[in-house]
């Protein structure tokens, strides 16, 4: 459970930290943090439950999406300013860096199945993002279509 703690607060850390290194607005900061912390709890606690890393990932990124897109609709700012920071802990970097390791001293076999892990955990976070774009647009027309329903049933209200 401590150890949970720590990769959490570590997590919150290193996005806030990056958010800095690329220059994202200090209103921005907290937010992102905050995101990334949850996408990665979800992560944390798909892989508990027994999940792939591919789920994992896909759960962890598509929370990131729409808890992005609900931050820039608040504090009315780009999305990317959320996305980018908060994917930070899901980048493949270290089978990334084991991949290039094995091509260069001849193994070949062990790289593919890095580089076999790399696509899949892209592909998860690419597909992850892809389904929060989805459900936040379904959210716009389902709230656009409540607010126009409640609209025509109240326009005749004087105290309103």
């Amino acid at each position: 459970m401590w150890m949970m703690i720590i990769k959490l607060i570590l997590t919150y850390f290193a996005t806030v930290t990056f958010g800095v290194l690329i220059n994202v607005p200090r209103r921005g900061l907290n937010a992102g943090g905050i995101i990334s912390t949850l996408g990665f709890l979800a992560y944390l606690l798909c892989l508990q439950a027994g999940a792939g890393i591919a789920i994992a990932n896909l759960i962890g990124a598509l929370l990131i999406g729409v808890l992005s897109m609900q931050a820039a609709r608040w504090l009315k700012m780009p999305v990317i300013n959320f996305n980018i920071p908060s994917m930070v802990p899901f980048v493949p970097g270290g089978q990334a860096y084991q991949m290039v390791k094995n091509f260069a001293l001849g193994d070949n076999a062990e790289a593919m199945s890095y580089f076999l892990q790399v696509a899949e955990i892209a592909g998860a976070i690419a597909f992850g993002f892809l389904l929060a774009e989805l459900f936040n647009r379904l959210q716009a027309k389902v709230m656009l279509k409540l607010s126009n329903e409640w609209r025509r049933e109240h326009r005749n209200n004087p105290k309103l």
